[in-house]
């Protein structure tokens, strides 16, 4: 048989098989457009303006409706009762995690923020309880937080008033005072390891915001087989697991199950207590990545709002004089932005 034959043979099976499967799915989930074998949806969607295109489609399909995403099916839930609906009144059923396959490849599974069932309870009821125990949520990590802003304040003023980009900056704070939670220590603005650690952060969130990670977690086999930034991000995450197992083996060498300092000991501690009894056949790394995820996820999301409420003030200049400056611990953030004000104008 003639080559070419055999190979449009072949493709028209893997065609009509791909629209079987569609076609299979789709009479299981929520209404909406007819997505293209192997492409999905993605040629219905504006990469300019994605939160507009799904406006767009929930006015035609209603709020709750079924993207391809490539071969993947995604369910959109467009509004505000459509997500009070799921993840409130029916969060038990909706609290599983989706599957990311950067984050899979990265994490095997374990960590805090991108495992599931089991693993993921565990991690979380754990993580709360000893969070807690730490000062999260009481007025004791307040200090903490009160002594790092004067640090960042301070570090501000090193500027003298003249034109900067205060986007790295301000990350040094929240990372710090993750670092007291994780550590007990805090680190110098100035500590190599500190900084490689911001840096390796702020490069991952980057790259995992780049259009060409949202290809590689549509088409999966581009992790294995093609070049591109997704081979930095699972470089930098491999270096901070690294530098925190580094962490933990010091932690379990200086080890008193009597006085736990932080979060890494009372981690140890649990360990030691179920003596095995455990489902992680490697609790180190399982440590090592909920403690990336915690990092991932305070230190990016704090420095923003920072960053935010920085180019609000500076847009609205006279919302600055009803900042308060005083001495609570609460106005840490207030004195910050008031202090930052000032030195810029």
């Amino acid at each position: 048989m003639d080559p070419v034959l055999v190979l449009v043979f072949t493709l028209s099976c893997l065609f009509l098989l791909s629209l079987w499967r569609q076609s299979s799915e789709r009479g299981k989930l929520p209404p909406g457009p007819t997505p293209l074998p192997i492409i999905g949806n993605i040629l219905q969607i504006d990469v300019k303006d994605i939160c507009q295109s799904f406006t767009n489609l929930s006015r035609v399909y209603g709020p709750v409706y079924t993207l391809y995403l490539g071969r993947k099916p995604t369910v959109v839930l467009h509004g505000y009762e459509a997500v009070k609906e799921a993840l409130v009144d029916h969060g038990e059923e909706f609290s599983g995690r989706g599957r990311l396959p950067v984050f899979d490849k990265a994490t095997n599974g374990m960590g805090i923020g991108f495992s599931n069932g089991i693993v993921w309870k565990n991690t979380r009821r754990f993580s709360l309880v000893t969070l807690r125990n730490l000062g999260m949520g009481k007025r004791s990590i307040e200090d903490r937080v009160q002594e790092e802003a004067r640090c960042l304040v301070e570090e501000l003023r090193k500027t003298n008033g003249s034109p900067c980009d205060p986007t790295f900056i301000l990350g040094y704070a929240p990372c710090n005072v993750i670092c007291s939670i994780i550590f007990q220590d805090r680190f110098d603005y100035k500590d190599r390891d500190f900084l490689n650690l911001l840096e390796k952060l702020d490069e991952i969130s980057k790259i995992l915001s780049s259009p060409w990670l949202q290809v590689c977690n549509t088409f999966p086999a581009l992790l294995d087989y093609c070049p591109g930034s997704h081979n930095q991000f699972f470089r930098n995450y491999a270096c901070i697991k690294n530098f925190l197992l580094k962490k933990i083996k010091e932690h379990k060498e200086s080890l008193d199950v009597t006085i736990p300092r932080d979060f890494i000991d009372y981690f140890l501690i649990k360990e030691a207590q179920e003596d095995g009894n455990h489902s992680l056949k490697n609790n180190f790394e399982h440590l090592a990545i909920t403690v990336a995820d915690l990092f991932i996820g305070g230190t990016e999301s704090m420095s923003i709002t920072l960053r935010y409420a920085l180019l609000l003030l500076l847009k609205y200049p006279h919302v600055t004089g009803e900042v308060d400056t005083g001495v609570e611990p609460l106005c840490s953030c207030k004195m910050l932005i008031r202090c930052w004000i000032d030195i810029c104008t």
